[in-house]
């Protein structure tokens, strides 16, 4: 399976039927699993064998449709959570605690922003931004003896930076940390940065890869490239023995699936943010198709992003897929075939120009949602950015008059047209 090409992939990694077993992948819809024995039951309990006994912490169907998005992203290991945030939580917290250190792109989803600046910040936990843009010098310099990670976004959402992974992951490799990055706007069609360095990966699955807007989810996904062992004293929950399994040590144990069990093992037992195995089953039906409408999505907002960049009421646009865009060599670069179909934008007149634009528009929806097959609009400084002061939008790459557009796989030019009524 590991040789075929990402659109069969798509199609048909993760659930492998034998014969007589269904060609779909089954739901399985229970919470918990039958064993004969206690002994059995027991031997899961510690680790010393592999199979199912309650879905809080594991389940066929999931697991089916994580072990899909990691053959996608060619990484070694991966685990499903009930949302991207939640990826994104799990992945920094399994390898931090009070007071550890994380680095962390200021151009990052608002959501991301407020998570490790302030929530995990009252966890102990510090957090250093810095503009994805900075120096490589500077960067170095902001490294510190307890920092345990650096995280960013491929595509920033909304601002649409596109990351510069080499320098990022030099930068965390000399010292010492794993980069994490989330791949939630180009997917894996479009990039694949364990082939850049990156070591782990993170997703929203409620974007693109559901791809239909009907279940909220997420994805950490382990390249097995990052040496625990190397760093014994910065990462002792990897690499000293647990003692709540019996002084068991993950990286001994585990080898390349390390991470992963471990994120499984204690935060999934402890945090329990499982998705339903109702909701995997969706997320799986719209990877068989993720192949099919990145490409679309991302000929449509190449389209959309030229019309509004001649219109003379809009003020600016960012889409890197733009040759004159500032982030365009650097995608022409990471992600060659293609970005993604969010792009950004404003209107002349300002933040209230740019809300009474959006009220106008008939066929893109005004929605707390991106990234799936219906055009959207979004306010970012009024709806999920807006807990933040303007000096933090500014920080986040957000202005005051941002247009967040999700582009579709409608007609382009319906698309372009209700843009031209609304403008009009």
């Amino acid at each position: 399976m590991d040789n075929y090409n990402i659109e069969t992939l798509c199609v048909q990694a993760g659930w492998q039927p034998t014969t007589g077993e269904p060609r779909v992948l089954p739901i399985y819809q229970s919470t918990t699993f039958k064993y004969d024995t206690s002994d059995a039951m027991g031997r899961l309990f510690d680790l010393e064998d592999s199979g199912y006994f309650y879905t809080r912490l594991q389940n066929p169907t999931n697991d089916y449709v994580a072990d899909k998005i990691c053959k996608l992203e060619g990484g070694v290991a991966a685990m499903l959570t009930s949302s991207g945030q939640a990826a994104n939580y799990y992945a920094v917290f399994n390898i931090t605690e009070a007071g550890d250190h994380v680095i962390m792109s200021s151009k990052i989803y608002g959501g991301t922003f407020n998570l490790l600046t302030f929530t995990m910040k009252k966890m102990g936990i510090e957090c250093t931004v810095v503009d994805p843009d900075i120096e490589e010098d500077e960067l170095n310099g902001l490294f510190k003896a307890n920092t345990k990670c650096v995280l960013a976004e491929s595509i920033s959402n909304p601002s649409g930076v596109v990351l510069d992974f080499e320098k990022f992951v030099r930068a965390a490799h000399a010292h010492g940390v794993p980069l994490i990055v989330d791949n939630t706007f180009p997917t894996p069609i479009n990039c694949r940065p364990f082939e850049w360095g990156v070591d782990i990966v993170t997703h929203s699955t409620t974007k693109y890869m559901d791809g239909h807007a009907m279940c909220v989810g997420g994805c950490i996904v382990d390249s097995g490239n990052f040496d625990w062992n190397k760093y014994p004293d910065k990462y002792p929950g990897l690499t000293t023995p647990d003692e709540s399994y019996h002084g068991l040590i993950y990286t001994e144990r585990f080898g390349k699936a390390a991470y992963i069990t471990k994120a499984t093992t204690h935060l999934m037992r402890d945090l329990g943010s499982i998705p339903s195995p109702q909701n995997s089953f969706l997320l799986n039906v719209g990877l068989e198709t993720l192949h099919l409408r990145v490409p679309k999505h991302c000929a449509n907002a190449l389209a959309v992003a030229g019309y509004l960049k001649s219109h003379e009421k809009v003020a600016w646009v960012s889409y890197a897929g733009l040759e004159d865009d500032p982030y365009h060599e650097l995608a022409m670069k990471y992600m060659p075939n293609g970005t993604c179909g969010v792009l950004c934008f404003g209107i002349k007149g300002g933040r209230e120009a740019s809300i009474a634009f959006m009220d106008k528009l008939k066929l893109a929806c005004i929605v707390t949602h991106v990234a799936d097959a219906r055009t959207c609009v979004l306010h970012p400084a009024s709806h999920t950015h807006r807990q933040m002061t303007d000096e933090q939008l500014i920080e986040a790459g957000v202005q005051p008059d941002l247009i967040r557009f999700s582009v579709g796989i409608e007609n382009v030019n319906d698309i372009i047209a209700d843009l031209e009524q609304a403008l009009a």
